[in-house]
């Protein structure tokens, strides 16, 4: 059954109630309605718990797309209770770990902003960040940190505007990532925007961000590791550069 994804229209809820709509043989639980972003884009799936009416949690472990991305499963841990279809639940994200892949997204759109070539690939993560880009010059990584820094001190706002499956057909510029391609299929594709009317950046991303720069916090280019003729890897994590071991 298709689920109502709550945080594509609201990145801080972390708790709501849900139906449950269906079990999977391996004890995959799908909701009427979900705000566990499911793995997707390079960010990880949410983790946390659903509270059962007597109090009791059922752990989970992560949250998957199903076949198809209006499908969202959220699988427990190993040894936890197993909810009945029908059964009244309210969800509860880990949020301080949610809260921190928000930053770390945000990051690397940011980091985007500073270096303007096609992306290759990426991978979200609470403590650092990648993203490859297509690209052969050198550039400096404390220089790329100051650039990233300045859009985080400005404190943009970062928000979404929303835009038709056929507008993105029409319009395939706007993609920066040239492997992974926005989430589709749904009817409406979400534009997220930095700066007041998307001044500093707007690209299509599914994925969960901070509501203004200022959030991300200190941020600074650990590593630009050389993955080929023309591939770069940024490496980013959180604090300043005389924080590193």
């Amino acid at each position: 059954m298709p689920v109502n994804a709550l945080y594509r229209d609201d990145f801080y809820l972390s708790t709501a109630e849900a139906v449950v709509t269906a079990i999977h043989e391996d004890g995959g639980i799908e909701l009427d309605q979900t705000c566990f972003y499911a793995t997707s884009g390079g960010q990880p799936g949410d983790t946390g718990f659903l509270e059962r009416a007597d109090g009791s949690r059922i752990a989970l472990g992560q949250t998957k797309h199903g076949p198809a991305k209006d499908i969202i499963i959220h699988v427990p841990l190993d040894g936890q209770a197993r909810p009945e279809i029908g059964e009244k639940l309210v969800m509860h994200i880990d949020w301080p770990r949610r809260y921190k892949l928000m930053r770390m997204h945000t990051a690397c759109h940011l980091l985007s902003v500073v270096c303007q070539f096609p992306i290759t690939g990426a991978a979200v993560g609470e403590d650092e960040s990648r993203v490859d880009f297509d690209m052969s010059e050198t550039i400096d990584k404390d220089e790329v940190t100051a650039k990233m820094m300045a859009l985080v001190n400005e404190n943009h706002p970062v928000f979404v505007q929303w835009i038709t499956d056929e507008e993105l057909a029409a319009n395939p510029g706007i993609v920066k990532s040239k492997n992974v391609r926005p989430p589709m299929g749904l009817g409406r594709v979400s534009l997220i925007c930095i700066g007041e009317n998307s001044a500093v950046d707007s690209q299509p991303c599914g994925g969960t961000h901070v509501s203004e720069t200022q959030e991300v916090g200190a941020i600074h280019i650990a590593k630009i590791e050389k993955k080929g003729k023309e591939n770069r890897r940024f490496r980013i994590r959180f604090g300043a550069p005389a924080d590193e071991a």
